[in-house]
């Protein structure tokens, strides 16, 4: 399996897919075997040039490494006593797993990592942007306790968090499809990094707002549950097959009538709020999608941060006077981040910051990275 997603890992934005394909379409892998295969191909593509060297002169080697540093779930337990047997208890930062492997513990940072985001190549930052992330959901509900006693009436742990009222941690190996919390809109997985992004901009109930970039609507479905009865959310994105998403997630989560998706109409004015969740490298997001971290390079960078300003700029004139535009990445890079905010502020007139350039960082959520910051239209 791995020789067949090596050619394409340094070069394939879409490599999960790939892999979920191969899986998916392998009839022999029972759900024990996918959950091995696949937590032992994210943490060769965590740890890539700490693996790659040694699959063509010592390919046990490689396997005996990935099991010793991949995480320690049920399903990877008993392959780990068995391949990496004598080897010592994986210790918890890099620096120390470095040392125990004689390797180069700098080696696991893109090169043009340091001039972007320096603290992403040292501790903590780089030794939790190497571990998994766990599952986050957002409660969609005035009754989580409705929520709480299905999983664990299911025996799926949880933990809540002090810095969401409405985000539950659980596991990452968590299978919340086969919950009716779930199918029937109590609870939306949303990471807490992304949860977060709106809960520091501090959105009013009743408003007009457009999400520019809506995706598959994460952030469009907080937006509107935060807005309230009296507020209503238009969800835009180029993508049709991400609006159908969302459409079908809306419709699931209750709050679909405040959600019009697709529409080119706003209101008259222009809208109380914008947000630009601009698509970016996702380097914020390289514990659930470890392989962008060797498909970036500086140039991809910098197309994106262009295609930023772009965007924060166009739908900038959709901000009625008084109203809120807010820019969000999951990035990383300063390029894609601060520079914008400096880039836009300098070439438009009438926007002051509220939010200063803000970066959501793990360490503090135990999520993904996040980047916001908000600007009030003064006319």
């Amino acid at each position: 399996m791995m020789s067949l997603l090596r050619p394409h890992w340094r070069s394939d934005a879409s490599l999960p897919a790939r892999f979920d394909k191969m899986l998916s379409g392998d009839k022999r892998l029972g759900s024990r075997d996918r959950r091995l295969y696949r937590e032992l191909v994210y943490t060769s593509l965590r740890y890539l040039p700490w693996i790659e060297p040694l699959l063509d002169e010592d390919p046990q080697g490689a396997v005996r490494r990935t099991a010793w540093l991949a995480a320690d779930t049920p399903s990877v337990k008993p392959f780990r006593d068995e391949v990496a047997a004598g080897m010592p208890a994986c210790p918890a930062t890099t620096e120390q797993k470095a040392a125990v492997l004689g390797v180069d513990a700098g080696a696991l940072s893109p090169a043009w990592l340091a001039a972007e985001c320096p603290d992403a190549c040292a501790a903590p930052l780089r030794d939790i942007m190497l571990s998994r992330a766990p599952l986050w959901l957002r409660l969609q509900t005035d009754r989580p306790e409705v929520v709480l006693s299905e999983l664990d009436s299911l025996g799926m742990g949880w933990k809540r968090t002090d810095l969401a009222p409405d985000a539950l941690e659980l596991l990452p190996e968590t299978n919340l499809s086969r919950t009716d919390s779930y199918a029937t809109g109590m609870v939306e997985i949303q990471d807490i990094g992304s949860q977060l992004v709106l809960r520091a901009v501090g959105i009013e109930e009743g408003g007009q707002w457009l999400d520019a970039c809506a995706g598959a609507g994460g952030k469009t479905l907080q937006l509107a549950a935060m807005v309230g009865s009296r507020g209503r959310v238009t969800a835009r994105d180029i993508r049709r097959s991400a609006l159908e998403e969302l459409s079908q997630r809306a419709f699931r989560s209750g709050v679909g009538s405040r959600i019009s998706i697709g529409s080119d109409s706003g209101p008259e004015g222009g809208f109380d709020g914008v947000l630009v969740d601009a698509p970016c490298t996702g380097s914020g997001t390289w514990r659930r999608s470890p392989h962008l971290k060797w498909v970036t390079s500086e140039s991809s960078v910098a197309a994106a941060a262009q295609l930023q300003l772009n965007l924060l700029s166009e739908n900038a004139r959709q901000v009625r006077t008084g109203g809120t535009l807010v820019y969000a990445t999951c990035s990383l890079c300063r390029s894609e981040n601060e520079a914008v905010v400096e880039r836009f502020l300098g070439s438009e007139q009438g926007f002051e910051p509220v939010l200063p350039g803000t970066r959501l960082l793990p360490p503090s959520h135990d999520g993904d990275a996040f980047f916001v910051a908000s600007f009030r239209r003064s006319g």
